[in-house]
């Protein structure tokens, strides 16, 4: 068997060759491109969320508690000995993440006095630092460093941040003394003190600035009364020298990890090397750090769309599969009286097998090459997927010989009669694969998906529940339509019998599974993504029940009245939360061995109001909502967990609870396992009626305020929260000069759209379009397919009835009605697929990542009932577009001329 011969065969079918190789580059360009995307997809996701956390977030940093130096080295030297020996220490993940790294040793703040300070009659205490490469990262203002020689008797030298050194009224040059002071505030065995120079830092986001407490910061006093906190920069030898004098000292070693420095696929091993760090810190030292919240965060919605990719992915790679196979039984059928040729001229049983192993061969890897390259050019890091290609394309390269094995090389046989009695090889084939389908189900709901991990098994559930709902709907489909053809006998026209008998006879089995495989996929991908969204915006109702949220400390009791008066607001009502309180058996506190309770004060009826005018669903408890002040305990929701430790301790359903300092016996009037401004995982609370509460000498004081209205301005609501903070603090028994943390304003569309972006949302976008477009793609093609698989035949039949007279507007309605029902109940048992798969997979994949813990609750959407209509009819205007266009292809007699093969 030449080679030449074989390039003329393919030659002379190249269409249905180039089908091959278009179906072959499009599996590897999958294979090798999309876990590409997936990748840059997760890496852009990890660094928006890093960089939208505070840099200092990313650091690693290792404290020792203050005390005297104890060792024969040099403070610094000893410092910087560890500095290197913490790094090496370091699990190799975290070590290869550092990007930045700063040590520093310090004292802790004493008493400076001085006539500068005096002249304002300022208190205040300082910190001394050394800490290497401080002048790099600054520029002299003022003044000169202090001096690294080390003179004896020399006052202490000290640098300062020049804002810092302005706002107290130092200088360079002025003259202080530091040391420790009496019960009453006065200076003891102080030490001189200079201030040397003014430095301004080169850029003030540089994470050498970030150690705590800060060098360009004042610390504002708590109280009357009580000092400002600064820290000045001393050189090395000056620090020294006062370390080994004795005075206490502390040494902080901070390690930055960069943000472009993690990888996005090897979270998991940063993880574990961050939790070995925690749990086996040296001697002495204290480790801190926090980037393990954000990077668990992320690890957990990348792991979950993962999993979900996995099984998107299973359904777009089976449809391909089948319509690859599809494309070489229809190449092989096409051929079928060139093998019996073949056969008939002493040709062997497999002589046609070789002969297509050869033209494949020519084509289908050159293709899955082409493929592989194209994959490669795509954005992101590369997986190890070189094996799968390999075998892909080796199983596309065996699809044509297998197919033309499976071909029957003898005499035409009729083949648009259905077997009322199916075979027994073909009734026992899907009995299995319907008990295949029934058991993996099965063991999906009884061991779950690892998420992040691929089980082969359980991730192709969805393909064989897939082609499990094909085989009944094939079983089913052809009896309605043998009894509206009984029906349409007995009418006037042909149309309708010819059309509905022929619709009924047809065999389409292995298109019409590739059809509900892909149109299942796309439907899935759409019932899963409909279900993230709506849960999104149940999450954010659950996080702000209202159009906007205003969350501070403490509010003066006006502040509501204040925020109802702004432009756009409707309603405003109070909230109180407090976390970690302890419930008690009796008034006077006594514990009642119950752990800590979240408490919740809210008003029921003007909550009510407030989500009502905000158009948020919050069913509030009528307990809540009812409740009027009235002797006896406060008719409260609880938790199940809250419930369950009261009946246990003994206390039957009542308790007291502090809230703010004043203790309020409740009772349990219902359970909740959730409420709006607790967070998702919240399992233990109390929720007491505002309006309810007894009158007592001190009054509750909000902590957080409702708001709705439309259209809210974000800027008025954080200055009259900051104004009421402000009130609160000059009204109330404690005032002090430090002004209270700013609020901060949330509103429910923010928080909605938050939840939306960032984070891996990226990927999971590109999952749920990927798989609706490349599924209703696919869906699409392989109903070309169906139409092409039965062409030749129906077209004899069209070309015979044409010239008994047969009209040609009564040909296209026998077309359509005889490709209806073929599309609608592959395109109906593809959507119904696609709308049951969300309710087996949905509790095992993990998506509650992606609504801040909210469960991911997937119902019935009634658009999805618009958009299979919708689909249905393109589908069926592209199968008789298909057809036509095949048609008019053939010319009359040449379709006569075909005899019986199809």
């Amino acid at each position: 068997m030449s080679v030449g011969a074989a390039v003329r065969r393919v030659r002379a079918y190249g269409g249905q060759f180039l089908l091959l190789a278009v179906l072959t580059l499009v599996v590897t360009l999958l294979i090798s491109g999309v876990p590409r995307l997936v990748n840059r997809l997760a890496e852009q996701g990890l660094r928006a969320q890093l960089n939208s956390e505070p840099a200092a977030r990313r650091d690693l940093s290792y404290t020792t508690n203050l005390a005297a130096a104890t060792s024969r080295r040099t403070a610094m030297g000893d410092a910087a000995e560890r500095f290197d020996s913490l790094a090496a220490a370091m699990p190799p993940p975290v070590r290869s993440a550092v990007t930045e790294r700063w040590y520093s040793v310090e004292t802790a703040a004493a008493r400076v006095v001085g006539p500068d300070l005096a002249a304002r009659n300022l208190l205040v205490n300082l910190g001394l630092r050394a800490m290497p490469d401080v002048q790099g990262a600054s520029t002299l203002v003022e003044g000169a460093w202090p001096s690294e020689t080390y003179v004896p008797d020399r006052p202490i030298e000290v640098a300062l941040d020049v804002d810092v050194a302005r706002k107290l009224n130092l200088r360079a040059g002025s003259q202080l003394r530091i040391g420790s002071t009496d019960d009453k505030g006065r200076l003891v065995d102080g030490a001189p003190l200079v201030v040397t120079g003014l430095f301004r830092p080169v850029d003030r986001a540089s994470g050498i600035w970030d150690g705590l407490p800060q060098l360009l910061r004042i610390i504002e006093p708590q109280g009357d009364g009580e000092p400002f906190v600064i820290v000045g920069v001393v050189a090395q030898s000056a620090f020294n020298k006062r370390a080994a004098a004795g005075w206490p000292i502390q040494s902080t070693w901070r390690y930055r990890l960069g943000v472009d420095r993690i990888d996005a696929r090897e979270l998991d091993r940063l993880i574990d090397g961050l939790q070995a760090m925690q749990r086996k810190q040296p001697t002495g030292l204290t480790l801190t750090q926090g980037v393990d919240v954000p990077l668990r965060a992320f690890a957990a919605q990348i792991d979950a769309v993962r999993t979900l990719l996995a099984v998107i992915a299973a359904g777009v790679l089976a449809t391909l599969a089948g319509l690859i196979v599809l494309a070489a039984s229809l190449a092989t059928r096409r051929r079928r009286s060139e093998f019996a040729l073949l056969r008939a001229r002493g040709g062997g049983a497999t002589a046609g097998a070789r002969r297509s192993l050869a033209e494949s061969v020519l084509v289908v890897p050159l293709a899955a090459v082409l493929g592989w390259w194209l994959g490669t050019l795509f954005p992101g890091a590369p997986d190890p997927i070189t094996p799968y290609v390999i075998v892909v394309t080796v199983l596309v390269t065996l699809a044509l010989p297998v197919a033309t094995l499976a071909v029957p090389t003898g005499g035409a046989a009729r083949r648009d009669l259905i077997r009322v009695r199916p075979s027994a090889r073909r009734l026992t084939v899907e009995v299995s694969l319907l008990l295949l389908a029934g058991l993996a189900a099965v063991l999906l709901r009884r061991r779950g998906l690892t998420l992040g991990e691929v089980d082969p098994l359980l991730v192709s559930v969805p393909v064989l529940l897939a082609v499990a709902a094909a085989v009944l709907a094939l079983r089913a489909y052809p009896w309605p339509l043998l009894l509206v053809s009984r029906l349409a006998a007995r009418t006037r026209g042909s149309v309708a019998f010819l059309g509905t008998a022929r619709a009924g006879r047809a065999a389409v089995a292995a298109p019409l599974v590739v059809v509900v495989l892909a149109i299942g996929t796309a439907a899935f991908c759409a019932v899963v993504a409909a279900g993230v969204d709506a849960s999104r915006a149940r999450a954010a109702a659950q996080i702000v029940p209202a159009d906007a949220v205003i969350r501070g400390e403490r509010f003066a009791p006006d502040t509501v009245d204040e925020v109802g008066r702004l432009p756009g607001v409707r309603a405003a009502t109070p909230v109180l939360y407090e976390d970690d309180e302890r419930l008690a058996s009796d008034e006077v506190g006594t514990d009642a061995f119950i752990e800590q309770t979240d408490v919740l004060l809210v008003d029921g009826s003007e909550l009510a109001t407030v989500a009502r005018e905000s158009q948020v669903d919050l069913p509030v408890p009528a307990a809540l909502r009812t409740a009027r002040p009235a002797p006896g305990p406060l008719p409260a929701i609880v938790s199940p967990a809250v419930a369950a430790d009261l009946a246990k301790a003994g206390l039957g359903d009542s308790a007291f609870v502090a809230v703010q300092g004043q203790r309020y016996e409740f009772r349990v009037a219902g359970t909740e396992e959730a409420f709006p401004l607790l967070a998702a995982n919240a399992s233990r609370f109390v929720i007491l009626p505002w309006q309810a509460l007894p009158t007592r000498t001190t009054t509750p004081v909000p902590t957080s305020l409702l708001v709705a209205g439309d259209p809210l301005d974000a800027e008025a609501l954080r200055v009259a929260g900051d104004q009421g903070q402000l009130r609160y603090q000059q009204q109330g028994a404690v005032t002090g000069r430090e002004r209270p943390i700013g609020v901060t304003v949330d509103t429910r569309a923010d928080v909605r759209r938050d939840l939306g972006e960032g984070g891996a949302n990226g990927v999971l976008a590109f999952g749920f379009v990927a798989g609706a477009v490349g599924g209703t793609l696919l869906g699409l093609l392989a109903i070309a397919f169906t139409v092409l698989a039965g062409a030749r035949a129906r077209g004899q039949v069209l070309s015979r009835l044409r010239t008994l007279g047969l009209s040609r507007g009564q040909w296209r309605g026998l077309l359509l009605v005889e490709l209806t029902p073929l599309v609608a109940v592959s395109v109906l048992t593809g959507a119904l697929v696609g709308a049951v798969l969300p309710l087996l997979l949905n509790p095992v994949l993990g998506l509650s990542a992606f609504t801040s813990g909210v469960p991911v609750r997937v119902a019935f959407e009634p658009s999805l009932v618009a958009a299979v209509l919708a689909l249905g009819a393109v589908a069926l205007g592209f199968a008789v577009a298909v057809e036509a266009l095949n048609n008019r292809r053939l010319r009359l007699g040449e379709v006569l001329r075909l005899g019986e093969e199809s």
